[in-house]
């Protein structure tokens, strides 16, 4: 850990080699804008599409940053890695320089970043990093595993079946037999609406299978649920918090990657959601089970459905949920006390905590 009195230095991990690479850009920018700098000095690291590690130092250069659909890395900053037990040295490749590290924020969304992999590689580095670790990373990510899980620790949840790109996948009518019609159609492993498509017909459903295998090698597909979209966040490792229910009224047919990130318009955020204090417990109580049922640590959004019976059934776990300006994770502990810039130190704080218990594990027998 950094010395006292001095600031913590805190490597933001951006971009990434993801379809949610763009998201993770803007989530970056704000990271960077907001953290405060009187505690902390902020270096970026830069991952390209070809997933090679850059070097930015301690200024954010990226093109289009007023466009979502436009915005991109600047890549011609130096390569850098990390090595195992490195104990926080960035080294520059091909030389023998290196940058010391006291703590990584990867803020990274999707495939290589949020599912366990780079997780992974920070524990073998030895760096303390915020979010969940690699168990609670990978499990979060998969849907058709995170949903096993859940329906295990007995968590409400929708209809769903997995299928995988190599076996023979079902007809329409034998899928809408169990699942009714319409239906989801999605990537197991990919987050921010990617490769998703609302199915009402044997020809869409063909067609989605077809685009959403380009994201992953397993598919889940959920029955459709008509009711409201819920979302809580919650934060901390051992003793999680959850924030008061927003909710999300999306304009779009379903909230989409376009009515998340590209259109102003997609949605709107009710924060807090119009909920009676019975069922508002209801969703703080099961967006922590659904954490700890996972493994997950740092922080979460948890999503929900409000049927109109009063029905509440999860949907699925974020453990790196967006940081943008329209993002409900921030927004929701802003509304319940903690604003940006302290959700930022906190995170750092947690992880710091984290790495400090992980260090008094003794590894020989």
């Amino acid at each position: 850990m950094a010395e006292e009195n001095k600031k913590i230095t805190v490597g933001i991990l951006f971009g990434g080699k993801s379809a949610e690479h763009e998201v993770s850009l803007q989530s970056a920018k704000n990271v960077y804008d907001a953290i405060d700098r009187s505690r902390f000095e902020p270096l970026l690291i830069g991952i390209g599409k070809d997933g090679k590690w850059r070097w930015a130092g301690d200024s954010l250069v990226l093109f289009n940053t007023d466009d979502p659909r436009k915005i991109s890395l600047d890549e011609a900053g130096q390569l850098v890695c990390f090595a195992p037990e490195s104990g926080g040295l960035l080294y520059r490749l091909g030389t023998p320089d290196s940058y010391a590290i006291d703590v990584v924020l990867p803020i990274l969304h999707g495939p290589f970043g949020e599912d366990g992999t780079v997780q992974g590689l920070l524990k073998l580095a030895g760096i303390p990093f915020a979010g969940s670790g690699v168990l609670g990373s990978a499990a979060s990510m998969d849907k058709d595993v995170m949903k096993r899980l859940f329906r295990d620790a007995g968590i409400p949840i929708g209809k769903f079946i997995s299928l995988r790109s190599q076996q023979p996948h079902p007809s329409f009518a034998e899928i809408t037999a169990e699942l009714g019609s319409p239906i989801f159609v999605k990537p197991a492993n990919m987050g921010s609406s990617v490769g998703i498509h609302k199915v009402y017909n044997a020809a869409e459903y063909t067609a989605a299978i077809q685009d959403a295998l380009r994201f992953d090698s397993k598919l889940i597909l959920e029955e459709y649920i008509h009711g409201r979209e819920i979302e809580c966040s919650v934060l901390g490792n051992a003793r999680p918090a959850a924030s008061i229910p927003g909710e999300i009224i999306p304009t779009h047919d379903f909230y989409s990657y376009e009515a998340k990130y590209l259109d102003q318009n997609g949605a709107r955020l009710e924060v807090p959601a119009r909920l009676d204090s019975e069922c508002q417990q209801r969703v703080q109580q099961l967006a922590i089970q659904a954490f700890q049922a996972l493994c997950c640590e740092g922080l979460a959004r948890v999503d929900f459905f409000l049927k109109d019976n009063g029905e509440l059934l999860l949907n699925e776990i974020n453990t790196m949920p967006g940081f943008t300006t329209i993002s409900m994770y921030p927004k929701l502990w802003e509304a319940s006390g903690i604003g940006y810039t302290d959700l930022i130190s906190r995170l750092i704080e947690l992880a710091l905590e984290r790495h400090e218990v992980e260090r008094g594990i003794t590894l020989q027998y």
